[in-house]
C-alpha cells in the first residue's frame, strides 16, 4: 500500500474510533442490548474510509493544514450511517450474510429485532450528532441538505444522483435475477455505494467552507468535490465486484462470490474483469482532474483514491 495512503488511514481512522467512543452509548447505558449491538458492529472493524475522506476533503477546503472543529464529529456521524447501512444489507431479508469485517453479522449476534433498530438507532445518531456540529447554522443545514438525501431515496438531493443510498439498495433487490446491463449497473452502483461515498467528500467540504481562505470560497469547491467524489464512488463500487470475483471470503472479511449466486448486476458482468479494471482507472483519472485546482492540497484525497483502485479487499 501507497505509504501516504497507509498514514492517511492509521491517523484519521485513530480520530474516527476516539469520536465514535465519544459519541456512542456505552455498552452497560440502558437498554444495554441495543447500545452492545451498536457498539458491535460500529467497531467491528473497517477501514472508516468515508469519515477519512470527509476529514481530508475539510483539511483540504480549509487550506489550514488541520481538521476543522467539528471534522472527526462529522466523520463519526457518517460511519454511523454506513455501519446502519451495512447492518440492514446482511438482514436475511436483504443480503442474508452471515459475516461482516470478519465477525458474526449484527443479526447474528443478536437477533433480528435487535439487529434492525440497532441500525435505526445509529442512523438516528448519526443527524442528532450532525445537528450539534460546532459550525455555523447554515454550514450544518447546508451538510444536512447534501447527506441525508445521498442516504434516502434521493427526493430533493442537490446531488442529482437519483436514488440515494436506500433507493440504491431498492433497485438492486428489484433487479436480481435480472440480465445485468450497463445503464442499470451504473445506476445501482451510483446510488447504492456511490451517493454516500460523494456526500462524505462534499459535506467535509462544506465544513471546510466556513475556515476557506477567500479563493477556495469564490471557487465552485463543492462541485468539484461532488465531481471527483461521483467518479471515485463508482471506481470504488466496481472494484468492490472486481474482488467478490476474485478473492476468498477471508481475505475480504465477508462472504465472497456472493453477487454471482444471486445473479446481480455488476461491472464485470457487465464488461468482464479486464475492462472493469480499466474503467476504474479512467474514472480515478477523471477524479483527479477535478482537484487540479487544489494542487497539492488535494494530494492526500489522491493518495486515498489511488489506494482504493489497488486494494485486495
Amino acid at each position: 500500500m501507497n505509504s501516504d495512503a497507509q498514514s492517511l488511514l492509521s491517523s484519521g481512522a485513530a480520530l474516527t474510533d476516539a469520536a465514535l467512543e465519544r459519541l456512542l452509548p456505552s455498552a452497560t447505558t440502558e437498554p444495554t442490548s441495543i447500545h452492545r449491538a451498536m457498539r458491535h458492529s460500529v467497531f467491528a472493524g473497517g477501514k472508516r474510509l468515508r469519515p477519512i475522506l470527509c476529514m481530508e476533503a475539510a483539511r483540504m477546503v480549509a487550506g489550514a493544514g488541520q481538521t476543522p472543529a467539528g471534522g472527526a464529529e462529522l466523520g463519526a456521524a457518517i460511519e454511523m450511517a454506513h455501519t446502519y447501512s451495512l447492518i440492514h444489507d446482511d438482514l436475511p431479508a436483504l443480503d442474508n450474510d452471515n459475516l461482516r469485517r470478519g465477525k458474526p453479522t449484527c443479526h447474528v449476534a443478536f437477533g433480528e429485532a435487535i439487529a434492525i433498530l440497532a441500525g435505526d438507532a445509529l442512523q438516528n445518531l448519526a443527524f442528532q450528532v450532525i445537528a450539534d456540529l460546532p459550525a455555523p447554522p447554515a454550514t450544518v443545514v447546508a451538510i444536512l441538505r447534501d447527506f441525508a438525501p445521498a442516504i434516502g431515496t434521493g427526493v430533493g438531493s442537490p446531488s442529482e444522483i437519483p436514488p440515494g443510498m436506500i433507493g440504491g439498495q431498492v433497485v438492486d433487490i428489484e433487479s436480481e435475477g435480472l440480465p445485468p446491463t450497463a445503464e442499470l449497473v451504473e445506476r445501482i452502483h451510483r446510488a447504492k455505494t456511490g451517493a454516500l461515498l460523494t456526500s462524505s467528500i462534499v459535506c467535509g467540504g462544506l465544513l471546510g467552507l466556513a475556515h476557506a481562505p477567500q479563493a477556495y470560497r469564490e471557487m465552485d469547491c463543492t462541485e468539484r468535490l461532488r465531481s471527483f467524489g461521483k467518479n471515485f464512488g463508482l471506481a470504488f463500487q466496481i472494484i468492490d465486484d472486481i474482488l467478490d470475483m476474485t478473492q476468498t471470503s477471508a481475505e475480504l472479511g465477508k462472504t465472497a462470490g456472493k453477487d454471482l449466486t444471486a445473479v446481480k448486476a455488476t461491472w464485470p458482468a457487465v464488461y468482464g474483469i479486464e475492462r472493469s479494471r480499466a474503467d476504474a482507472d479512467a474514472l480515478i483519472a477523471d477524479a483527479f482532474a477535478a482537484l487540479e485546482p487544489f494542487a497539492e492540497a488535494g494530494n492526500p484525497l489522491k493518495a486515498l483514491a489511488r489506494f482504493c483502485v489497488e486494494r485486495r479487499n
